[in-house]
């Protein structure tokens, strides 16, 4: 197995690079500037170019991989297209690449809420709508998919246990980026998580379950 990574510089990006890394998985990273590719990520990674917005680009950087995780996102800013040309149209990009080059399994990195258009996060120019249009995207695409929606994310980890949920189930939560990384590089090797949405945080109080049981629980 060879993954792609996508918006591998990312504070979730660089944890899944670092979680399939610890696993002896190959992993390519997918970076727009190369040199800030090498400043964060590990030396022994494999970096390539590719700019979701650079359809031709993302045939490049997909060659000969078999999966593709994306944990790409817009940035807060000014500009109110972001949300639009990298949360939906660089995933329908990334989307359309990985179907030409038949990926096995595309992992999407969403959030939590998606589905709730007056979220006030959808006041940065509609950030969860465009994610939501994303999934449609991926779900109508024909691939095998995870989609993963994390509640609040945590830069620093903790002992607190992974619950996971069935779409539009859960509203508030957070959960360790570290523990979102785990999640998706457990997906590929869990025939349970295909063709689903999993809606994660974590939980001082809940059990602690094996991935085929999280994956299970879900529908």
């Amino acid at each position: 197995m060879k993954v792609l990574v996508a918006g591998a510089t990312g504070q979730t990006g660089r944890r899944i690079v670092a979680e399939l890394m610890q696993q002896g998985v190959s992993v390519r990273a997918m970076v727009r500037n190369l040199e800030k590719g090498k400043e964060i990520l590990p030396p022994e990674v494999e970096l390539v170019f590719g700019d979701v917005l650079q359809p031709a680009s993302l045939q490049v950087a997909i060659a000969d991989c078999t999966a593709l995780i994306c944990a790409t996102g817009a940035t807060p800013s000014f500009n109110f297209t972001e949300p639009f040309l990298v949360d939906y149209q660089g995933t329908k990009n990334l989307a359309d690449a990985a179907k030409a080059s038949q990926i096995e399994h595309f992992v999407l990195v969403s959030s939590m809420c998606v589905s709730q258009f007056f979220h006030p996060l959808n006041l940065f120019w509609l950030v969860l709508y465009w994610k939501k249009q994303a999934e449609t995207y991926l779900q109508n695409s024909g691939l095998t998919y995870t989609i993963v929606r994390p509640g609040g994310l945590l830069n620093e980890d903790n002992s607190d246990a992974i619950v996971t949920a069935s779409a539009d189930t859960l509203s508030e939560g957070r959960i360790p980026r570290v523990k979102i990384a785990q999640l998706c590089v457990a997906t590929l090797s869990q025939p349970a998580a295909q063709q689903k949405i999993v809606e994660a945080i974590a939980q001082p109080d809940a059990r602690s379950l094996s991935w085929e049981q999280l994956f299970a629980r879900v529908d």
